[in-house]
């Protein structure tokens, strides 16, 4: 465990992202390489766009995720640097996407493709990233990840499509909130944690594992996101932006099963007729705060965290790669933004 408590730490003195980063520092730099040769293009009216929307990278989690499933189960392959690009492109394509359909006006700290470009170029670039993901894909010569990257494809729409419908609806129900950030992003990470364990070889128990290791990491990361919208501004979007589109989130949800029924009355009023305005905002996130909403996420992540324990000790592996995926955890669970 030596190596944990060092890393753990080095955690208050570094940004817990920087430090994962710098665990596989030479892997992202060699998949950068990848990364841009997928995406050129000599044409302007799409390379300008393309440019735009790397200029940040931003947290790199998903192809870390492959590299270290990948180095857990024996070696990272050439295939798993092209499975490693295939999941950011596709993650890529569907965040300009959702920017188009959320009238979104940031992204990453920067303005989004649509508020700079406008919506028709941001749904088209989205389209050319989304067939390069599908071309580097090919490259894998797998044909068993071309299928989990097609079917992934379908579950970012379909989980799209589920939360553009509670919005609308306005339908607060718990199961539902976890059927979408199950479409939307757990399954993406579990497709990541698979990518990595068949590029390099590993067995179909192993494989099995990593995807539950995946999908775990992925539902404690979204709720972890959806706990910022009540805090920071710090994320790279503007607190409250969620409820403004629509989103009834984890913390609220739970509130308003939770709360006496003449405060859940008040607060479901100004949902339904989409009150939203600094005050209104406040007076929700004071409600979800006030009624144990935070606090009930948070035991959401902590209870996937710790089923993602069980999973990380069942393996064999050496000890470095093993604490290497607690330190994952501990960022899932601690992280800033």
């Amino acid at each position: 465990m030596k190596l944990l408590v060092n890393l753990c730490f080095i955690l208050y003195d570094m940004d817990h992202n920087q430090v994962i980063k710098d665990s596989f520092r030479e892997e992202l730099q060699l998949f950068d390489k990848y990364l841009q040769k997928s995406i050129a293009s000599d044409n302007p009216r799409i390379s300008n766009v393309v440019k735009h929307i790397f200029k940040v990278c931003g947290k790199r989690l998903r192809p870390i995720l492959v590299f270290l499933s990948a180095k857990a189960c024996g070696k990272i392959t050439p295939e798993t640097y092209h499975g490693a690009v295939t999941v950011e492109l596709l993650h890529t394509a569907s965040l300009v996407h959702d920017d188009v359909v959320d009238e979104s006006e940031m992204r990453r700290s920067q303005p989004s493709v649509n508020a700079v470009f406008d919506n028709t170029r941001s749904v088209l670039v989205g389209d050319y990233l989304l067939s390069s993901a599908l071309m580097e894909s090919i490259k894998t010569q797998n044909i068993e990840i071309i299928s989990i990257v097609a079917a992934l494809g379908r579950n970012l729409v379909e989980g799209e499509l589920n939360q553009y419908a509670i919005a609308t609806e306005i339908i607060i129900d718990e199961n539902e909130y976890f059927e979408v950030i199950d479409k939307k992003t757990a399954s993406l990470m579990r497709a990541c944690a698979i990518i990595g364990a068949k590029t390099a070889g590993a067995d179909e128990k192993t494989v099995a594992q990593f995807g539950q290791l995946g999908q775990l990491l992925g539902i404690a990361f979204q709720i972890k996101d959806d706990i910022f919208d009540y805090f920071s501004d710090d994320v790279g979007k503007p607190i409250g932006s969620d409820i403004c589109e629509g989103k009834i989130t984890l913390p609220l949800i739970y509130a308003l099963r939770n709360a006496p029924e003449s405060e859940t009355k008040q607060m479901t009023e100004i949902i339904y007729a989409r009150n939203y305005s600094p005050s209104t905002i406040k007076t929700l996130f004071d409600f979800t705060r006030a009624n144990g909403g935070i606090d009930y996420a948070y035991e959401k992540i902590d209870a996937c965290i710790s089923s993602a324990e069980k999973i990380i000790n069942e393996f064999t592996f050496e000890n470095e790669m093993k604490e290497l995926m607690q330190l994952l955890l501990i960022y899932l669970r601690s992280r800033k933004f």
